[in-house]
């Protein structure tokens, strides 16, 4: 019994899959719809893939930040010289011959232009020490040198020199009211340190009249991921009103909200152009059960299950989704994976990030693509499961 329903619904299968050319355009169309919604939610799944990625990836559990007592970022916090040097003696600080290892650093806000639009942005302009370039990871000078202590000289990330005018190898520009000759391009494996500029510390704040201060305080951890120690070190010295946080955590909560804001941006408006496919998907269906109303019903008079007739017209709903979400998905992946973009961060300047297209987002947009073939699918089959026989014969003559 079971065997003959299985031969049933496969024999209707295959007459339906074999004619779909009978319905060209109405199954392109759906197709087509189908495609797009699917690419949509992918280009705005990978955007905040992307940005997730280049931002939460950048921090590291052997580091950590301090800033002042509730800044959420950095443009909002602000530490003395002497707070910085208190600090220094905290215990759960790594240390080496030279003492401390802790780099204050100033972050200011400069103009930069788009290369493809032409339109003005800020860039983050960071001062830091030899010893603050030292302790990231994954840094290299891929042109050009490092800059030198006490001269107007930057070194500019991958993504500044990708996505902005201005900031070649050896020429010079105007930030502030002070003009800076760059020396060298550096690489940070695609982290948001790509997004910025760098020079010496004390250099930035003499040129921006910022005396002694800095935004935050970064810290090499004794132990990896372990801030108790100076944690309890600032909560017991009332001349320390600071926060301290993992580098990791920094980042993780500054992508969050940007890319959680892309994330649900990007689902409820693939849900309503889904409304669209989704009618699309129906109105095929329903056309195709009426264009074989005479063959269901032939099949149903010599003998072939109701659940024959169903699965039959599911499985070609099914069929033209998958196609659907399968052009969709190249199309995503060929047009959108790997390009480069920057949006405004927490800190108001810019972030360069690539668009990512991963193995978790294409599962996504296959399953939106197979949800619109389900449901586009399961009402006409229905009606193809009931159809009357005699009715059928009726209708078409």
């Amino acid at each position: 019994m079971m065997d003959s329903i299985l031969r049933q619904i496969t024999a209707v299968v295959a007459m339906n899959i074999r004619s779909l050319p009978q319905r060209l355009w109405m199954s392109l169309a759906t197709i087509l719809a189908v495609a797009v919604v699917v690419a949509v939610l992918l280009a705005f799944l990978a955007m905040a893939n992307g940005f997730k990625v280049t931002v939460a990836g950048s921090g590291s559990n052997a580091l950590a930040i301090v800033m002042r007592d509730g800044a959420q970022a950095e443009l909002n916090s602000v530490l003395m010289r002497d707070q910085v040097n208190i600090l220094g003696n905290a215990p759960g600080i790594k240390k080496d011959d030279a003492g401390a290892m802790l780099s204050g650093e100033l972050y200011v806000i400069v103009d930069g232009y788009k290369k493809t639009t032409g339109t003005e942005v800020n860039l983050p302009f960071r001062g830091l020490s030899s010893r603050g370039v030292a302790m990231r990871e994954n840094i290299s000078i891929v042109e050009g040198r490092m800059f030198e202590e006490g001269k107007n000289e930057i070194v500019v990330g991958a993504g500044v020199l990708r996505e902005f005018d201005g900031f070649d190898l050896n020429s010079e520009i105007k930030l502030g009211k002070a003009k800076w000759r760059v020396v060298g391009v550096f690489e940070a494996q695609g982290s948001v340190f790509e997004s910025e500029l760098w020079t010496d510390v004390r250099t930035l704040q003499s040129q921006f009249n910022r005396g002694s201060s800095y935004q935050l305080a970064r810290v090499a951890l004794q132990s990896p991921g372990d801030i108790s120690q100076i944690e309890a070190f600032i909560e017991n010295d009332p001349q320390l009103n600071l926060d301290i946080t993992t580098e990791k955590d920094y980042f993780r909560q500054q992508a969050k909200g940007t890319s959680d804001f892309l994330f649900y941006l990007g689902w409820p408006l693939s849900i309503i152009m889904a409304l669209g496919a989704l009618s699309g998907a129906l109105n095929t269906m329903y056309t195709s059960v009426a264009q074989r109303a005479v063959e269901i019903a032939t099949l149903r008079a010599i003998g072939f299950s109701a659940a024959s007739a169903f699965v039959g017209t599911m499985a070609e709903a099914l069929v033209l989704a998958c196609i659907g979400g399968v052009v969709g998905t190249l199309a995503a992946y060929l047009f959108f994976d790997g390009i480069t973009a920057s949006t405004l961060s927490s800190n108001f300047s810019q972030i360069v990030f690539s668009f990512d297209i991963s193995l978790e987002v294409l599962q996504k947009g296959l399953m939106l693509a197979l949800v619109i073939g389900f449901i586009g699918g399961v009402f006409p089959a229905w009606r193809a499961a009931k159809l009357p026989v005699i009715a059928a014969f009726n209708v078409n003559g």
